[in-house]
Formats: C-alpha cells, sequence, structure tokens
C-alpha cells in the first residue's frame, strides 16, 4: 500500500518537472542527410551511389531506406565514424561564468541576471575554460568551438600517485552551471576535471535557439552528427590531457552525456573510470517513450514513424550498437581486448525519461559480458534526481565510486611498476 502510494506521488512529481517548461517546440521531421554528407562520400562507391538515389528520389519510403543504409555503415565502421585528426588550437581562456538558461521560468531568468551582473561589477571571479575548435564541422561557428570548464586538482592532492582526470558531461539541456559541485569534489580527491559543454549546450547553442534542441531533434541526420561531435570532442580533450601528463582517466555522463560517454568510451581505451547517471540501450527507444522527449516522438508520428523504425533509424548513436566494441569481447570486431574498465551504473525505478526497463537492459547487458561494474538505484526518478534529497544520494554514489576506482588505478600502474 505504502510503496503504491510513494509510486503514485513520485510519478506525479516527476510528471510535474518534465512539463513545467513551457518553451519546447514541435518541428517537423527531417533527414538530415547534409549534416552527414562528409561520411556518405566517404563510403565504398556502390554503397554511396545507392544511398545518393534513395535521397535524390524525394520518395520517404526510399528516403528512410538510405537513413538505414547510413546508420548500418556507421556500426559497420565505428572506429572511422569515430575517428579524427587531434585538434592543434588548444588554449585555455579565463573569463566569468555564465548561466546560458533553457528555460523561461522566472527564477532561472533571475539568477541568470544576477550572475551577469556580478560579472559586470567585477565581483564574480573568472574561471578556467578549455577551448579547440571540434575536428567535427557543422553549420555553427559557436558550436564547432569546443568549450569544457578546466578543475585542476591542488597539486598536493596529486602528490604520490598518477595524475589522474576525469571528464564530466551532464545531461541534455543542462545549463552551464549543471555538475561544477562534483567537479570540485573530485579535486578534494586529487582528480582533475574538465567539465565538457556538448554540442549546442550553453556557450555553444546557436543564438536561434533557448534551448539545446539541435543535439537531439526529430532531424534524425543533425541528431546523429551531434554525437559523432560529442564523442569526438571527448576523445580530444583526452588528447588535450594527455599533453599536460596526465596519465589515468575516467569519465563521468548523466542522461544524454552518458550515452556520449559510453560510445566514447567504447572506441577510446584510455578512459578507465565509468559513471553512466542513468542510462539505455536505445537512443530511439528513449526519444520515443521518454516524457521529455514528447515533442519530438509528436514529430514522428505525424511523419508516420513508429517506435521499432525510429529504433533503425539511429542505431548507429545507440550504446547497444557499441556494447561488444565497449566490453572489449572476444566476439568484438577485430578480437579488440581494451584494458579492464571500473564501471558504475545508476538509475531510478520511477523514470519517466528513462524508461527502467530500458535500463535494466543495461545491466542485463553488462552481467553477459562479463564486466567489472556494479548498479546503483535511487528512489526517485529522471528529473527528480536532481531534486532534494535523492540529489545527496545520487552525488555519493557518484562521488564514492570515482574516489574508489581511481584508488584502484592508482594501485594498478604501481603492481605493474613493482612487476618491471
Amino acid at each position: 500500500m505504502l510503496q503504491k502510494m510513494y509510486a503514485k506521488w513520485m510519478y506525479a512529481w516527476e510528471t510535474r518537472l518534465t512539463t513545467r517548461d513551457t518553451n519546447r517546440q514541435v518541428r517537423p521531421l527531417e533527414w538530415g542527410f547534409d549534416w552527414l554528407s562528409d561520411w556518405i562520400v566517404s563510403l565504398p562507391d556502390a554503397q554511396r551511389i545507392a544511398i545518393q538515389q534513395n535521397i535524390a528520389s524525394g520518395d520517404p519510403t526510399q528516403m528512410e531506406a538510405a537513413m538505414l543504409a547510413v546508420n548500418a555503415s556507421i556500426v559497420a565502421n565505428s572506429d572511422r565514424f569515430y575517428g579524427y585528426a587531434t585538434p592543434t588550437d588548444f588554449r585555455l581562456e579565463d573569463r566569468h561564468p555564465q548561466l546560458f538558461p533553457t528555460n523561461v521560468r522566472p527564477e532561472t531568468l533571475l539568477q541568470d541576471a544576477r550572475l551577469k551582473k556580478l560579472a559586470a561589477e567585477g565581483k564574480l571571479p573568472t574561471a578556467q575554460f578549455l577551448r579547440f575548435t571540434s575536428p567535427v564541422q557543422t553549420p555553427y561557428p559557436e558550436n564547432d568551438q569546443v568549450n569544457a570548464r578546466w578543475y585542476p586538482a591542488p597539486e598536493k592532492k596529486q602528490r604520490g600517485k598518477p595524475k589522474q582526470a576525469i571528464l564530466v558531461l551532464p545531461q541534455w539541456n543542462a545549463d552551464a552551471f549543471s555538475h561544477n559541485a562534483l567537479c570540485e569534489i573530485f579535486n578534494r580527491f586529487g582528480v582533475s576535471a574538465l567539465r565538457l559543454s556538448k554540442p549546442f549546450h550553453d556557450i555553444r547553442r546557436p543564438a536561434e535557439l533557448e534551448r539545446s534542441d539541435y543535439a537531439v531533434s526529430s532531424n534524425l541526420g543533425r541528431t546523429i552528427a551531434a554525437n559523432r561531435q560529442a564523442v569526438v570532442d571527448i576523445r580530444s580533450c583526452l588528447d588535450w590531457l594527455e599533453q599536460q601528463g596526465y596519465e589515468q582517466f575516467g569519465i563521468l555522463g548523466t542522461s544524454l552525456g552518458s550515452c556520449y560517454a559510453f560510445i566514447a568510451s567504447a572506441h577510446d581505451p584510455r578512459l578507465r573510470v565509468h559513471v553512466f547517471n542513468h542510462a539505455a540501450t536505445w537512443f530511439g527507444d528513449v526519444v520515443w517513450t521518454g516524457q521529455s522527449t514528447r515533442h519530438i516522438r509528436a514529430a514522428f508520428e505525424q511523419a508516420g514513424l513508429t517506435q521499432d523504425r525510429l529504433r533503425a533509424l539511429w542505431a548507429g548513436i545507440s550504446p547497444m550498437a557499441s556494447m561488444d566494441l565497449f566490453a572489449g569481447t572476444a566476439t568484438c570486431r577485430k578480437n579488440r581486448t581494451w584494458p579492464r574498465k571500473y564501471v558504475r551504473m545508476i538509475y531510478a525505478p520511477y523514470d519517466l525519461t528513462f524508461l527502467p526497463e530500458f535500463s535494466r537492459q543495461v545491466v542485463e547487458q553488462f552481467t553477459q559480458h562479463g564486466l567489472d561494474f556494479d548498479a546503483k538505484i535511487l528512489p526517485c526518478g529522471h528529473y527528480t534526481t536532481g531534486e532534494t534529497p535523492y540529489k545527496f544520494i545520487d552525488g555519493w554514489y557518484m562521488g564514492s565510486f570515482v574516489y574508489q576506482a581511481f584508488k584502484r588505478l592508482a594501485k594498478e600502474m604501481s603492481g605493474s611498476a613493482t612487476l618491471q
């Protein structure tokens, strides 16, 4: 009886939080092949010509076939799709932090105005941001300048162990202050942190937008391109950290950030410590069933798509497509074996955005692949994770794991040095 009452209360709270923003827009379905043109022209002639002919036909059925073929090519050649050249313009910038809100609620706009006023009066400390040009280019110059707030750990906290760093990727539509407190906590452990602004988020958001809508939208190709850019930006950040002498790396992703983090790690063995804060197997399933993406589903339904078809149209950017690579199993392409990964997954049974059944599928997959992982369950939903008291429980789950996992990594390196 009490459990049912609690569930009803939690679902009501979760629904209020997912429906309070009034600036979500239903945009029509767009195939977005122009966002993937460089990939399409790089395919073998027969494959490229077939895709181009289907696109040129203008027939929705043939265009869907073309997008399915594009996804199949991404899955089959993901190393190349997520490949890149290391940026050559890494730089640190000092500037006043800005909020870059994604909603128009009065309290958020007031906070934004207060921060701008403090900055104008010289009362807001500046912060360091890593900037560089993304190896993946889009039509938006502001989006192509990668931005990551830099939280270097104090030198005294780093002594006597390898230099360790973690990348932090907040949720979809996060403002620029989201997850900053986590970075400060990691600094106390002697772990430096880069808090990455995902494509089309905060300072990278085009001026025409109030929200980070272009990261996930009813434009199929643009959503795929944003995923690709995010993964490549993550790997580029690792390159910069290596240039600074860092040796051991982790990544923490929440919601959409979790998806990006998973795919990046599947393609980059440098990432050893992982926290997936809300996770699912198939990108399309989450968008189709989630409360926070109901406006995107509306566009797809208007175009006559179904959940199964959307799952296939975004297969190439789904964690499930990279599961074997992430695990480094003997069945993965080229029999690749990654170094051991340390993984914590966190999910919520009252989640109306990443339905619990999808998170449990991730747990099942991790178990079947023999990964070194554990799963923690929050007694709340997706949006309520950011509310009191659940945000403190979530913070403990993330922070304690990062501390212990990096401690294990340091011992691992120490043991290897002793054996040599």
